[in-house]
């Protein structure tokens, strides 16, 4: 067994609210880079942005819970990506809402913001994957 697919066997061990969190922090990651490059590289505004950003961090997300997170389901295709950009774009558009109050009335620095806003939308995004984007075919 390669080691690669040693690493993917202990993964899929690990509970699944850990695994949401890895993922999530990959995610959120990629996104608060992405967003700290676009600002500071080519001087995008803030939301402009984040909205680049949560495509970027879109991919990463998918592919980490489709194949750790919630991998027992099954749940992969055009159907899985569709219902969970679903589930991405509503946590987006609370992101982006929050996010701009964040900027606007706290004062606070923009990645800092925006780091507060990922933690605060991760438990809608979970509960959503795990009973509906992510639901295993053929479950009531």
């Amino acid at each position: 067994m390669s080691v690669l697919a040693q690493g993917l066997q202990r993964l899929h061990q690990l509970p699944q609210g850990l695994l949401f969190m890895l993922v999530g922090g990959a995610a959120a990651a990629t996104h608060l880079l992405t967003v700290g490059l676009l600002v500071y590289l080519a001087d995008m505004a803030p939301l402009g942005a984040n909205v680049l950003a949560f495509l970027v961090a879109f991919v990463v997300s998918y592919s980490g819970h489709a194949w750790l997170t919630f991998a027992q389901a099954q749940a992969r295709g055009w159907a899985a990506v569709a219902r969970y950009f679903a589930v991405a774009s509503l946590s987006f558009v609370v992101n982006e809402l929050l996010y701009a109050a964040a900027l606007r009335w706290l004062g606070w620095n923009y990645l800092v913001s925006l780091l507060m806003v990922l933690l605060v939308v991760a438990v809608g995004t979970f509960v959503l994957s795990k009973t509906w984007a992510f639901k295993a075919p053929g479950k009531a």
